[in-house]
């Protein structure tokens, strides 16, 4: 049967929290694993509905969590992740028809998955209360191309997905980054690298 409540503590660096039932009774620890995939972290205040479970030592847990209506906030991090993969094909296509040096694709790609390593070696530093990765060695990483690694990141460790100050400096890197890219394929760009060009010779 399930149940509706409400989560009321949330520890996100850790990943577990506590659910307050609606009809009274004692609030039921929850953890990062009983939600679904690609969705958004949970915060303090979601309304869920759930199941009663137990653990190894036979405790009391919260399991197959959803939103009240059916899945837990689904959308925003999935979009995200379509958009990453577009624009990783846009750089293939861009290299291949030889517009930018293929150095230019693998740079995108192993930024990406150094970015990548970085978060998950910061959550299970995070999980470890040992040394944190510095937020702005990873927003550098996502500055200079590693931004798709990051959103992959983002919603497969669901690691720093829901700090808001982390955020909002997070997608100002990646339209940085972005806005470089195009003005590098557009005729200002074409004209800059003819200048550059001209200069150097």
């Amino acid at each position: 049967m399930r149940v509706r409540g409400k989560i009321v503590k949330w520890e996100d660096g850790k990943g577990f929290g506590f659910i307050a039932p609606e009809l009274a009774g004692k609030q039921i620890f929850v953890h990062i694993n009983a939600f679904p995939r690609r969705t958004r972290r949970p915060k303090i205040g979601d309304s869920v509905t759930f199941e009663f479970g137990r653990d190894a030592q036979g405790r009391d847990r919260a399991e197959n969590v959803a939103g009240e209506r059916g899945t837990f906030l689904r959308g925003r991090f999935s979009r995200s992740l379509v958009s990453a993969s577009i624009f990783l094909f846009i750089v293939a296509l861009v290299t291949v028809s030889g517009r930018l040096p293929v150095i230019v694709l693998w740079l995108y790609l192993v930024v990406s998955v150094l970015t990548f390593a970085m978060y998950a070696y910061d959550k299970s530093a995070a999980r470890r209360s040992a040394q944190r990765i510095p937020e702005n060695t990873l927003h550098m990483l996502a500055l200079l191309g590693g931004w798709p690694g990051a959103l992959f990141a983002q919603q497969r460790l669901r690691h720093k997905s829901i700090k808001r100050s982390f955020q909002v400096v997070f997608w100002i890197t990646l339209l940085i980054n972005v806005s470089a890219f195009a003005y590098v394929l557009s005729p200002y760009g074409a004209r800059l690298e003819t200048i550059l060009n001209r200069i150097a010779g």
